[in-house]
């Protein structure tokens, strides 16, 4: 009998290593939420229906800040309008089937506005990340001030008690909530590990980057927030419909913050842990409370500041990692090749870029003046000059229209006056920074895919088992090795790598224009000649138009079909290489001779 314990001890770690393990946890979920009332008394029971109802809620929370890096502490707000929602109609108006299906209405109605109107003020265009983090300390604390001034008509301090509600056993609202918490967080898990979810991750990673990719990060995490608003709200609706019960507690403060204690407790960023540590953490708190009641909270505390500080990934997670049970596995998928669009003839005949009397200052700090430039299809330009001289603040005003002070800038015949990076991308263009600037917690599939997001739409409840790029970005994929390391976490690959997979993130986008800069920054003499290559590809074969800055002299020389210099914030000279190198103009501006204007920027 001794040797049969471990042999079963080995097997069943076996099968959780293996593509089952999730599939078994999750039936021996469904298990208990079905045997439940058999196995449960109904003290426990009744512990548990609040507990699943909590347990939705945790994973809004998950799904905002786990996954999408919004820290936000109030989530408890909508549960509370949720709850409210059944309160207020049941007690004022009564209960029916009408009135239920009218309170469950106002719930969802009422927490989408609310989540709406907070997403709209957190994430407009210029808000920072601490100010939507604010807003969402405030709702909570707004919205129970106004149910304690609400006399009695809200109950005021005292909530709403003994109001009519769903005549069902506790037996039966068991399985309803179980029924809810699994359909959730089926529903939760689709979506975060779908192609759609790990648009979400990148939001989290890297949000300039989503922005460069034609992402419209600010649309998508207010309708993210709505929809979990909505989510919340539900789940209050069931709490207040259960537990004949509601009270200003329910949208306050402190279950804001309990309810990420118990998202960091569980495991942010897996989902299944959140959804896990809110009830164990629930039914401890039931049983232990009143014992300890001060001692436990302390306990609570402790915990939370400990798993922060040492364990960031959560204590289910932890524990269930010996079984093989960890984050969302990739796919990795294979490789395709994406027709590109053929350009009209009137679009190619029009400059991919055209700029005029752009300027951009910072006070009297002129960086920018009288900015005259055009560039075309096929064109490779090299644009040059000492440091400060303006060049990256001259790509930043070609990929934002809020860059510049002055001037006019038009992408493939498109003015982008004061649109944000996003919109720009839709005129045709990408831009590479000169630092790697990708997804680093995230692996190169999947990486490419979210670069092509503007042009195929992902799934919100599966991952394609292809990965489509344009030729161009093929060629880079396939040049560098990357094609080997699809399953690789950026933050894996080595400095030249991370360079390829940015430029090739760009391509993925199928730009007419493309922005570099300093793009051989850091990298060794064979990737250099294999960049060159790519670039040199790029303009004239496949007919893009590419803007480079560079300080090797040499490497520009290789692949530039003409070199602009820049100084002092203006155009100084275009042309040639050769007739650039031998001005004696630019010989005094590199030497920086006292004869030389002092650079300004």
């Amino acid at each position: 009998m001794a040797s049969t314990v471990p042999s079963s001890l080995s097997s069943l770690r076996a099968t959780l290593r293996s593509g089952r393990g999730l599939s078994v946890l999750g039936g021996i979920g469904l298990l208990l939420i079905v045997a439940g009332p058999w196995v449960f008394d109904t003290y426990l029971l009744n512990i548990l229906v609040k507990a699943f109802f909590f347990a939705i809620a945790a994973i809004t929370v998950d799904v905002l800040w786990g996954y999408t890096g919004y820290l936000s502490f109030g989530q408890s707000a909508f549960f509370g309008i949720g709850a409210y929602a059944a309160g207020l109609v049941f007690t004022h108006s009564g209960f029916s089937i009408s009135t239920a299906l009218l309170a469950l209405g106002a719930a969802i109605v009422v927490s989408a506005a609310v989540g709406a109107l907070v997403g709209w003020l957190s994430f407009y265009r210029g808000a920072s990340p601490f100010f939507a983090t604010v807003i969402s300390l405030v709702l909570p604390i707004v919205l129970t001030q106004l149910l304690l001034s609400g006399g009695q008509w809200t109950g005021s301090s005292s909530g709403l008690t003994g109001y009519e509600s769903f005549d069902l056993s506790v037996e039966a609202w068991y399985w309803v909530a179980g029924g809810m918490l699994v359909l959730f967080g089926l529903l939760g898990w689709l979506l975060v590990r779908s192609d759609a979810g790990r648009v979400l991750a990148a939001i989290r990673d890297n949000e300039s980057r989503c922005t460069y990719l034609g992402i419209p990060t600010a649309a998508v995490k207010i309708v993210l927030l709505t929809v979990m608003a909505v989510v919340a709200g539900i789940a209050g609706f069931g709490y207040g419909a259960f537990s004949g019960v509601v009270a200003p507690e329910l949208t306050g403060f402190a279950l804001g913050t309990e309810l990420i204690i118990w998202v960091a407790l569980g495991g942010r960023g897996t989902l299944w842990g959140p959804l896990i540590g809110a009830v164990l953490i629930n039914v401890a708190t039931a049983y232990l409370s009143g014992s300890m009641p001060f001692a436990w909270q302390l306990i609570v505390g402790v915990a939370f500041v400990g798993v922060i500080v040492l364990l960031p990934q959560g204590l289910v997670p932890l524990l269930l990692k010996p079984f093989g049970l960890g984050r969302i596995a990739a796919r990795v998928p294979t490789l395709a090749a994406r027709p590109v669009g053929v350009v009209a003839a009137a679009q190619a005949a029009t400059p991919a870029l055209h700029m005029a009397q752009v300027a951009k200052h910072y006070g009297a700090l002129k960086v920018l003046q009288g900015i005259d430039l055009e560039a075309r299809a096929g064109e490779l330009v090299g644009l040059i000059g000492p440091n400060g001289a303006g060049k990256t603040t001259l790509m930043r005003c070609m990929s934002d229209g809020a860059e510049r002070s002055a001037g006019t800038v038009k992408l493939c015949g498109h003015d982008i006056r004061d649109l944000p990076p996003e919109a720009c991308v839709r005129f045709g263009l990408g831009r590479k920074f000169q630092n790697a600037n990708i997804f680093e917690s995230l692996t190169v599939a999947q990486c490419l895919r979210i670069a092509g997001t503007l042009l195929e739409r992902p799934s919100l409840l599966r991952q394609d088992d292809a990965l489509r790029l344009p030729a161009y970005a093929l060629d880079v994929v396939r040049a560098t090795g990357l094609d080997a390391k699809l399953a690789t976490v950026a933050r894996d690959l080595s400095h030249g790598e991370q360079q390829a997979l940015e430029l090739a993130m760009v391509l993925a986008l199928e730009p007419r224009i493309v922005l570099l800069d300093e793009p051989t920054a850091g990298l060794t003499q064979t990737e250099r000649a294999q960049i060159g290559e790519v670039l040199s590809s790029l303009a004239h074969r496949h007919g893009l138009c590419c803007l480079l800055v560079e300080h090797d002299l040499d490497f520009v020389e290789q692949i530039a079909t003409r070199i602009v210099v820049l100084h002092q914030g203006t155009i100084v000279m275009q042309g040639s290489f050769e007739e650039v190198v031998n001005s004696p103009l630019v010989k005094t501006i590199y030497a920086g001779s006292a004869h030389a204007p002092q650079e300004a920027a």
